[in-house]
């Protein structure tokens, strides 16, 4: 699974010398790499794919501050159900690490709550070289809101660093997981205050509404495709199971194929909701600012919306063409990609 890197340019609203800001991007589906391989090792089965692809998604600019921490402990808890396996904690704290996407060379506001699983306290991102040191996102200066760590007194010093990279930034689109294989925990203690986040852990991405301080849309959903996706109405289209129980593979696959049906209709310009995702010219979209923000798929690869095989439910994610008619034809959906 590869996905390009997107950048793009934007000018400050200066008449005399506006200068230029960056939007510092990243392969994300690289930062999940390795754990899903892990997953799949373990024995994850589809889950591993789907809790990798809503991961990664939270490195995009528009989710909030707390969104990836939030993905790494379904990654975390996914593990716990794999007997703990290593390697998946491992990669899921790595990954708690690995630096956002940032809209325009500034730094990005760190997480002000506590994990939920203890593997992941006294962790937080990482920032790109080229990002700001003194200014976070929202024009925010070094000691304001969102820009120390939660459970730190202190700013982050070295500016930039994390735990897995004590060092400083790391080079602008990279991966952190590339760099080291220490998550660099060791006797990290836990900065909960007693009161951490209340979750049910679960092997699929949760739906918080906690952190919508950067401006985007608390009811955001998680990267799984809906049949509203493609439109702009903000309305869900429901996908739950039957009162037969196995009829939801079969729904599955037709309301994959509703929504290829409706990706192959949308262009770059089509009006989107805030945080939805999409196939676009097949590419990995995600609505931002009302645009569509395209990560291209790697060579010989489509964007697609791939019905669940064990929930009810579609995701979106990179695949081949032969793999996605598979997985549609294995739930008796007639009619190829599109139906």
């Amino acid at each position: 699974m590869q996905f390009t890197t997107f950048v793009a340019l934007a000018l400050a609203a200066s008449v005399h010398g506006a200068p230029i800001h960056k939007r510092i991007a990243q392969v994300i589906s690289d930062s999940t790499t390795k754990w899903e391989a892990a997953c799949d090792a373990a024995g994850g089965g589809a889950q591993c794919n789907q809790v990798a692809v809503a991961s990664f998604s939270t490195l995009l600019a528009a989710p909030g501050p707390c969104k990836q921490q939030n993905a790494a402990d379904n990654m975390v808890d996914l593990a716990k159900t794999l007997s703990s396996n290593a390697d998946m904690i491992k990669f899921a704290q790595i990954f708690a690490q690995q630096p956002r996407n940032s809209p325009t060379s500034l730094s990005v506001p760190y997480c002000q709550s506590a994990p939920r699983n203890a593997e992941l306290n006294g962790l937080f991102q990482c920032q790109f070289q080229g990002d700001n040191p003194t200014t976070f996102v929202g024009s925010i200066t070094v000691g304001g809101n969102g820009t120390i760590p939660f459970s730190m007194s202190a700013p982050v010093s070295p500016a930039g660093s994390c735990p897995a990279n004590p060092s400083g930034p790391i080079a602008d689109g990279s991966q952190l997981v590339d760099l080291t294989q220490n998550p660099g925990v060791g006797g990290t203690t836990s900065g909960s205050n007693g009161t951490p986040t209340v979750a049910t852990p679960s092997a699929t991405p949760s739906s918080d509404s906690s952190d919508s301080d950067c401006g985007e849309d608390p009811s955001e959903p998680v990267p799984t495709a809906s049949l509203a996706m493609a439109a702009s109405s903000p309305a869900a289209a429901s996908a739950t199971p039957s009162s037969t129980g196995g009829n939801f593979k079969l729904a599955n696959g037709q309301n994959a194929q509703k929504l290829n049906a409706q990706f192959s209709t949308l262009t770059v310009t089509s009006p989107c909701t805030e945080g939805t995702n999409a196939c676009v010219n097949s590419a990995f979209a995600q609505c931002v600012g009302g645009s569509y923000v395209i990560q291209s798929c790697g060579s010989g690869l489509i964007c697609a919306a791939l019905p669940l095989v064990n929930s009810a439910g579609t995701s979106i994610t990179c695949t081949t063409n032969a793999d996605a008619l598979a997985r549609i034809s294995a739930t008796g959906a007639q009619g190829g990609l599109t139906g």
